[in-house]
């Protein structure tokens, strides 16, 4: 009888990890009509640890992050800026502010955007913000890998030299498509109007089918089903082809 109990201790031993490993929570906010862009901002985290994904455009939904961030509980320790365009860093501002230890960051090539259009975009889009716009821009740090762990999960920025860049949580067959992936919508194109460009974001769209993802959040869109399957890479491909 003991020696079948500690076969059994054992046994549960080997397997306990698996059993019990917490999966990675992802909650996506995304302002719909009531934002001047439907663009998408994505929590994840684990069991005591959380990093944001993207930051929105007014500061007023940089402010329901806030709410959303604190009402989970979790330690935030990183914001993780996907793309250059101001829709998805103006709303830092309150961000920063409310989680002061948690490092901003971002790939180089989007740094390097930012840094070469933030005073022109805030010039252009801060009246029309009004009370949305924010007083001070945040520019992120570069991010020192595009690899990075949540509560022991890996979490990877691929193609981070694409405009069309996205992000791949492997542990959830995840992916969140940043400014590269659109449903529902129409699809930002003027800063991809070469050929090059476009057969890049193509290739790109190629490498998030490889992984064979069971859901992909896009980075801009008006329809909820969006998020709980991968029907919006083939959309964005489609429009890409047509327009």
């Amino acid at each position: 009888m003991m020696m079948k109990l500690t076969r059994l201790a054992v046994l549960c031993t080997l397997f306990t990890p698996a059993v019990f490993a917490a999966p990675l929570t992802i909650d996506s906010y995304n302002p719909q009509e009531k934002g001047i862009f439907a663009v998408s901002s994505t929590l994840v985290s684990g069991p005591t640890e959380a990093v944001l994904f993207d930051a929105q455009f007014s500061v007023k939904d940089g402010e329901q992050l806030v709410e959303k961030i604190r009402r989970s509980g979790k330690t935030l320790n990183k914001i993780v800026i996907t793309s250059g365009d101001p829709d998805f860093y103006f709303g830092l501002q309150p961000l920063v502010k409310a989680f002061p230890d948690a490092k901003v960051v971002a790939t180089q090539k989007v740094v390097d955007h930012i840094k070469a259009t933030k005073d022109a975009k805030l010039a252009f889009w801060g009246p029309q913000m009004k009370d949305g716009a924010p007083t001070t821009l945040v520019v992120p740090q570069v991010i020192a890998s595009t690899t990075f762990m949540v509560d022991g999960e890996k979490i990877d920025i691929e193609q981070p030299d694409s405009y069309a860049a996205y992000v791949w949580i492997p542990s959830a067959k995840t992916i969140l498509g940043g400014t590269g992936v659109s449903w529902g919508i129409h699809v930002w194109t003027a800063d991809t109007q070469s050929k090059e460009s476009r057969q890049q974001w193509q290739q790109t769209l190629d490498s998030m089918a490889a992984h064979k993802p069971e859901r992909v959040i896009p980075g801009h869109y008006l329809w909820h089903t969006a998020c709980r399957e991968a029907r919006p890479l083939p959309f964005t491909r489609q429009y890409l082809a047509q327009f």
